[in-house]
């Protein structure tokens, strides 16, 4: 594990930016960055220009550690290039930005209210391949819709479980049991998910931390004593489908959770801009998303 990096997520400023939309969300992060899906034939061709996107906001002269203090890839973004070198080496080496790699392949259906992740085939070739390339920290998601307890435990068992596979193979993982935005029983979801998270706490080594990701709470500082335990490296928040300022109010209310967006992240980027008007409105959203990350 790069130690550098360690101190850098551990207390550096900084968000983290979710640039791993993968094969269900690329066609909608496409549209809403003003690619029509007429503009594509194949999933190569789609995949060529989402990189193309992502590529263009990673060299930037606005994306930088100074403001961004991780992106998290998609596994098809690692295996390439930006600007000449390895996507992961090219965000640490030339941006001073830690390398991050989603790992699951989806939600499993519906049970109990909840979501949890389907099998994850190959994640220690997955884990050592990401790892040789410089990623520091990996990231997985499951859903929570309702407030069922035994489908809350599923979801943080699940996480856990597949966490401490990740931090073997010498990666830090990022657990994200997201709480659905809309659901009527969200704070009730929210108070059984940290009563989870904490018991499982409890029972993770105490020299192997792990980073939570979580959907930004009903209540204003509820996940505090979550940012301060000892086993948790950081905690940073999903926008969950609020619009971007909303999503920056509530989250500078939740004093040391650090955004981690992807969509509010690329809101108001478009294919059709200039080089000039694309940073400027990247740079406007960085600087948003920094300021409600540094409360």
């Amino acid at each position: 594990m790069n130690q550098e990096q360690l101190a850098r997520v551990r207390s550096g400023q900084g968000f983290i930016a979710a640039l791993d939309q993968s094969g269900g969300s690329t066609p909608k992060a496409l549209l809403l960055y003003g690619v029509e899906e007429s503009s594509y034939s194949s999933d190569v061709e789609m995949f060529d220009l989402i990189h193309q996107m992502r590529s263009r906001m990673m060299t930037s002269p606005v994306f930088s550690g100074s403001r961004v203090l991780g992106a998290i890839l998609f596994e098809g973004t690692m295996d390439r290039d930006v600007d000449g070198l390895g996507a992961a080496e090219y965000l640490w080496s030339r941006k001073q930005v830690v390398p991050f790699l989603k790992v699951d392949k989806g939600l499993a259906d519906e049970a109990d209210g909840v979501q949890v992740m389907k099998p994850i085939g190959g994640l220690d070739e997955l884990v050592a391949r990401a790892a040789a390339k410089g990623v520091f920290g990996t990231k997985m998601r499951s859903v929570i819709k309702l407030a069922n307890e035994a489908g809350i435990e599923a979801v943080v068992a699940q996480q856990f479980e597949i966490g401490r596979q990740i931090l073997s193979g010498g990666l830090v993982p990022i657990i994200e049991p997201e709480v659905d935005i809309n659901s009527p029983e969200k704070g009730a979801a929210e108070e059984l998910l940290k009563a989870s998270i904490l018991r499982h706490l409890e029972a993770q080594p105490g020299d192997q931390p792990v980073m939570l990701k979580l959907t930004i709470p009903n209540i204003d500082d509820f996940y505090l004593d979550l940012v301060q335990h000892p086993k948790v490296l950081r905690v940073v928040a999903l926008s969950g489908g609020y619009p971007r300022d909303d999503a920056n109010a509530r989250l500078s209310r939740n004093h040391g959770m650090i955004a981690s967006f992807s969509r509010a992240l690329t809101e108001g980027l478009s294919a059709q801009q200039s080089d000039d008007a694309f940073n400027e409105t990247l740079d406007a959203t960085i600087q948003g998303i920094f300021e409600a990350s540094i409360t």
